[in-house]
């Protein structure tokens, strides 16, 4: 598929590719304890700040979130390795927001805004989603945007919720 697309816009964001204004976003979303809960924790922000690519996140798949001119999020897809048993080879989607945005409904209008942009760019291919069945509002918005429960499963010390959404199955 094509990349970068052109931004594509909602009725409250813009969804981009990364651009080194950037830096500082990318840097507070890592190293928030908060958005870390579920995926590891936070990364120490020293490291972060040594480490973080003057453009981070410049990659096919990674959209950054934008709301009145302000980096909130990113939302991502990636094709998974094939090594892993569940959802092989599929695309996944992935999002991050700062504390800030969170409880607006911008993570659910970022993430069908990508994945309407997927649809169109790969017609008929699935998309998976992983998440930790402690995050419930990772859940719920898997069911607003379609997706299924496929599987549950133990990895890094926590059940983990694999979805799949239909390209055929609208969002509920």
């Amino acid at each position: 598929m094509e990349w970068p697309p052109a931004p594509r816009r909602t009725g409250r964001l813009v969804l981009r590719e990364s651009e080194g204004r950037d830096r500082a976003g990318f840097v507070e979303l890592f190293g928030s304890a908060e958005v870390g809960a579920y995926i590891g924790g936070a990364r120490p922000r020293e490291e972060l700040e040594r480490e973080m690519p003057e453009v981070p996140g410049r990659r096919p798949g990674l959209f950054v979130v934008e709301a009145e001119g302000t980096m909130i999020g990113m939302v991502t897809l990636d094709r998974r390795d094939a090594e892993r048993p569940e959802a092989a080879g599929q695309v996944e989607l992935g999002y991050l927001f700062l504390p800030e945005a969170w409880g607006r409904g911008y993570a659910a209008e970022a993430c069908a805004a990508v994945l309407d942009w997927f649809a169109d760019a790969r017609p008929g291919e699935p998309v998976a989603l992983r998440t930790q069945t402690a995050n419930d509002r990772a859940l719920r918005l898997a069911t607003k945007l379609g997706f299924t429960e496929v599987e549950r499963y133990e990895e890094y010390g926590a059940e983990q919720w694999l979805g799949v959404r239909s390209p055929a199955a609208p969002p509920r």
